[in-house]
């Protein structure tokens, strides 16, 4: 439509001898000033030094005399606002138009932008033997999500995920377990519980740390070398156990990964890709092996990949992990990973190095990062156990449904499905209604009200939507479609709302959220179209045998319940049919 109404302002000013100029057509942020707007006038009059209110009615003229002479139909009314704005508004045809192709398209809003395009994304990372933070879970909303938006313009998609399976924290966790043995024995208790209790061993050693050094050290060489077959069966006991623990979290989450790649495996390909790279790109310093990564960008700063002691830091284990990326799927256009902002500068300089060595891999990488999840007590951490797991936030937001539902007339197991999905609703959510990288103060209350700006709300207003569409079946109203139209009077019948000009405009913020990896876009435009909705059913009563428009009021229901299902599944949040 916008590229339409583009054209069309075009023919105009080739009307008026005016070819070429740089204009804007988008939506106006009040939806009573039309459905689209454009600066033409306002720009031409500043290159020509005119008015810009008498340029824009000389355009407005031109343009209804195109219309007049067209059979251009969408339009209804052109009108000037300000100092020379031009409005467009759409014909009510176009919107009853829209409406048919939503209810046709069960998948409405989906595109081919990005068709043949192979992309790997890699997000979530958490740690075996270390509890499943917040932190991991904001990585997992935002990569499951923009994992949906690519391949819902067309690509196809490998989820990856990256877990450092070896390292000082795998140490801490055994030992903590040595110290504890209680921690490790029951067998016969849920793989969650199993789970926790390693957690709570992480946390233990962490804490001890400073006091028990040489320990854990020590402990912590053994697990490189698997030279203890005491520590190895603790090992793989708890590795084991903490993976499958996250899988069942991953299910909850709705995520199903298609890769994963160990630590321990990446250390030894990207130790050897340095050091047959030193003099060329790495160099030799104090014993150690960096890279001068100012060198080549005065932005960057020079990292250690291989310590004076020999061993492989996190920059030479991310450069193996790029490389097997492209091993394992050597045609993929992209490879994006989602991370925390913290680790910005050290992921630019590993790009750098690996763009030294693999120069085809540097427009086929991508970084993206948030920011930090914030509480009351600020920002939490993992290294000394002052850590809010994800599990806890969930569990938490679940009990609190829970209470909020436990008069509705639902079955047991109606109230666990549909508590666990809203859970998972009001934190995703609260995750990604924001640009990604700024830092979340999560508001607990918030994030579950049924009311407001929240993803229990949306969900709430899909299951009110169905509950109508539901009735109207009851009821034998049938979806009024554009084919029942015998004449014009029939769409004189009822009005068009604010739910309708936002219906269109879908395909529109699924593309943009896609080419700029920001979900954001979608969950502030389902939460606007929420709103719009509950305002139309609160002013009407959908469902009336009696009412001719009831009708096309149910139509418009199930076109807003198809949006908000594909919105949904977007940010990676499930529809409940009821609440």
């Amino acid at each position: 439509m916008e590229k339409e109404i583009k054209n069309l302002i075009k023919e105009a000013l080739k009307k008026l001898d005016i070819t070429e100029v740089d204009f804007v057509v988008e939506h106006p942020a009040d939806l009573k000033m039309g459905d689209y707007s454009t600066n033409v006038a306002m720009v031409l009059a500043k290159n020509l030094k005119l008015n810009p209110k008498e340029l824009a009615e000389k355009i407005v003229s031109e343009l209804r005399t195109v219309l007049k002479n067209s059979e251009r139909t969408v339009l209804h009314e052109i009108q000037i606002a300000g100092n020379g704005f031009i409005n467009f508004y759409l014909s009510k045809k176009f919107f009853i138009n829209s409406i048919e192709e939503i209810i046709k398209n069960k998948e409405f809003g989906k595109n081919n932008s990005l068709l043949d395009q192979k992309i790997m994304i890699e997000y979530t990372q958490p740690n075996p033997f270390k509890p499943f933070h917040i932190g991991h879970l904001m990585s997992n909303a935002i990569g499951e999500s923009i994992s949906r938006l690519v391949e819902f313009s067309g690509a196809e998609i490998y989820r990856a995920n990256y877990q450092g399976d070896v390292g000082l924290h795998v140490a801490k966790a055994i030992w903590g377990l040595i110290q504890n043995s209680h921690l490790q024995k029951d067998d016969n208790i849920p793989v969650k519980l199993k789970s926790a209790n390693i957690g709570q061993a992480y946390v233990f050693g962490a804490q001890q740390y400073e006091k028990n050094k040489d320990e854990i050290d020590e402990i912590n060489k053994k697990i490189y070398a698997r030279s203890d077959e005491t520590i190895n069966k603790i090992y793989d006991w708890g590795f084991k156990v903490t993976m499958e623990a996250f899988e069942d979290l991953y299910k909850v989450l709705g995520t199903k990964f298609d890769f994963y790649f160990l630590e321990s495996a990446m250390a030894s390909s990207g130790e050897k890709t340095v050091r047959e790279n030193i003099g060329k790109v790495f160099i030799k310093s104090d014993g150690a092996i960096v890279f001068p990564a100012e060198k080549y960008d005065p932005k960057l700063h020079t990292r250690v990949f291989i310590t004076s002691a020999g061993l492989p830091t996190y920059e030479t284990k991310e450069f193996g992990l790029t490389e097997e990326k492209f091993k394992t799927k050597p045609d993929m256009n992209l490879s994006i990973v989602v991370t925390a902002v913290e680790q910005a500068d050290y992921m630019r300089v590993v790009a750098k190095a690996l763009s030294l060595i693999h120069p085809d891999f540097e427009n086929r990488m991508k970084h993206i990062t948030h920011g930090m999840m914030r509480f009351i007590s600020g920002k939490m951490g993992s290294r000394t156990g002052n850590v809010i797991t994800g599990e806890s936030l969930i569990n938490d937001a679940r009990l609190a449904i829970i209470e909020k539902i436990a008069n509705k007339d639902l079955l047991e197991e109606e109230i666990n499905q549909i508590s666990e999905k809203v859970a998972i609703a009001a934190l995703k959510y609260s995750i990604l209604k924001q640009a990604i990288g700024a830092d979340i103060v999560y508001d607990f209350k918030k994030s579950i009200s049924l009311e407001g700006d929240s993803g229990p709300y949306l969900q709430y207003s899909y299951a009110r939507a169905n509950s109508i569409l539901e009735k109207a079946k009851v009821e034998k109203i049938k979806p009024f479609l554009r084919s029942d139209l015998k004449n014009s009077e029939r769409s004189d019948l009822f009005e068009i709302s604010e739910t309708e000009k936002l219906l269109y405009r879908f395909p529109e913020i699924v593309l943009r959220s896609a080419q700029e990896y920001a979900p954001h876009y979608i969950a502030n435009y389902l939460i606007e179209l929420a709103r719009s909705f509950n305002s139309f059913y609160g002013n009407n009563l959908i469902v009336d045998k009696k009412d001719p428009a009831s009708a096309y009021k149910v139509a418009l229901t199930e076109a807003f319940s198809v949006v908000m299902k594909n919105g949904l599944h977007l940010l990676g949040i499930q529809a409940p049919e009821k609440m």
